[in-house]
């Protein structure tokens, strides 16, 4: 069993508190990585790292404990990265994810996203894109090489043709609507719950309603389909003080 003890905590007389600090976890299965991407953000005064990790328990414990922004995860620590990211979004569901892996697959491109995942990345990333994939994710915003892009346009093109064909877009009520601009915000079906005026056991209950209507299986299908459909857009139900889609339901190119 991996002991929490395990977990490198660092600090640094080269950050002060005046600046505003992105707080990061590195895991990584080789030490000499870490101590690389350490020492290159050890030279940034807004981002520190906060714990150095070396297996999957051990990154488990590190997101379980409040105080970090970022984790940037090396896919090799461990057989199924994907799997284990949803155990990371169990702890933290919060927490900002960037993957370091030499070649992720179309397929394990979509798992991760799904995941929550914002950023990925190869191991051979200069570190002044290191420094800015960084920042940019921990803004909000998602980094994905062209590659990527591509596959995840393609993916709701797929998805779009195949709900028109098969006419499953049924009328969407004006709860349903609501909870869906709350799914393309990002917010956790709790908060959409406190933004609506009822519990987290029925905006998951309607959640199944929406999935089975518009013939989709999960949250990061359903905020594609609303952003290629402008479902949001083009119904008045929606007010300004209500959750509404944003950009952040589409992936950004960066780097």
């Amino acid at each position: 069993m991996t002991k929490s003890a395990n977990i490198t905590p660092i600090t640094s007389g080269a950050h002060t508190d005046s600046v505003p600090q992105i707080r990061v976890i590195l895991a990584d299965s080789q030490a000499i990585f870490r101590v690389g991407m350490s020492k290159i953000l050890a030279a940034e005064p807004d981002i520190r790292v906060v714990a150095q990790v070396e297996t999957l328990g051990e990154t488990l414990a590190a997101v379980a404990k409040p105080g970090a922004d970022v984790l940037l995860f090396e896919g090799g620590i461990c057989p199924t990265p994907v799997e284990a990211l949803a155990e990371v979004a169990k702890r933290d569901s919060l927490m900002k994810i960037i993957v370091m892996t030499p070649h992720a697959t179309e397929e394990e491109t979509i798992g991760y996203l799904r995941q929550g995942v914002r950023g990925i990345i190869s191991r051979a990333i200069s570190p002044e894109l290191l420094v800015r994939c960084i920042r940019k994710v921990n803004e909000g915003e998602t980094w994905l090489d062209n590659e990527k892009v591509n596959w995840i346009i393609q993916a709701y093109r797929s998805q779009a043709a195949q709900l028109r064909s098969s006419e499953s877009q049924a009328r969407l009520n004006e709860k349903e609507l609501l909870i869906i601009s709350g799914v393309t915000q990002g917010l956790r079906n709790k908060d959409i719950a406190r933004e609506i005026g009822t519990t987290e056991q029925v905006v998951k209950n309607y959640l199944r309603k929406i999935y089975d209507k518009l013939g989709i299986s999960d949250r990061l299908e359903l905020a594609l389909y609303c952003v290629h459909n402008r479902v949001l857009e083009s119904n008045s139900t929606v007010t300004e003080s209500e959750p509404r889609a944003t950009a952040a339901a589409s992936p950004g190119i960066q780097g």
